[in-house]
């Protein structure tokens, strides 16, 4: 189940992982901190939706997603719990690839392993939380701008003000 190229492989997240995950978050996202207590939930809901990227057998990337539902998205830095039952959509919590893995199709690549997790589990739809930074390259994926509710606009608040709650059709 590797996507792979010869320099980069995506694979299942291992929890030995995490600490890579933390802090290639923290350096990409310093604005938007998580704990890695977050990334470990997210791993243990939802190991298929959770990989990482392999760059010249370096950790360089990450992709942290599972199952959803309704427009409702996590807000920064919180627990789930539990996944909801049943899920409607598949979210895409976080996608990164390290600065000198860009540019060469490695988050199409993960977009993909998202895609086919969301069809495996029979859901239609790709949705995530857009920051500020990101907008413009999850436009240029297909992802599109959801109508949402007061009290969306104010859980997409605490990751910034322009924040985005943004889906697409699993292709």
């Amino acid at each position: 189940m590797n996507t792979s190229r010869a320099d980069t492989t995506w694979r299942l997240m291992a929890p030995d992982d995490l600490g890579h995950v933390t802090a290639l978050a923290a350096s990409v996202h310093p604005d938007y901190p998580e704990d890695t207590d977050i990334f470990a939930e997210r791993l243990r809901l939802a190991p298929d939706g959770c990989l990482s990227l392999l760059l010249d057998g370096q950790f360089g990337g990450y992709l942290i997603s599972h199952p959803w539902r309704g427009l409702l998205s996590p807000p920064l830095n919180t627990l789930l719990g539990s996944l909801p039952a049943p899920a409607e959509r598949w979210y895409i919590h976080d996608l990164v690839v390290a600065p000198q893995g860009r540019g060469r199709g490695y988050a199409q690549m993960a977009i993909d392993r998202a895609e086919q997790a969301a069809r495996m589990a029979g859901l239609g739809i790709l949705t995530l939380t857009s920051t500020r930074h990101a907008l413009q390259f999850w436009a240029r994926q297909g992802f599109t701008p959801e109508a949402i509710s007061a009290e969306e606009q104010a859980i997409l608040a605490s990751y910034d003000p322009q924040a985005c709650l943004l889906s697409r059709p699993v292709g």
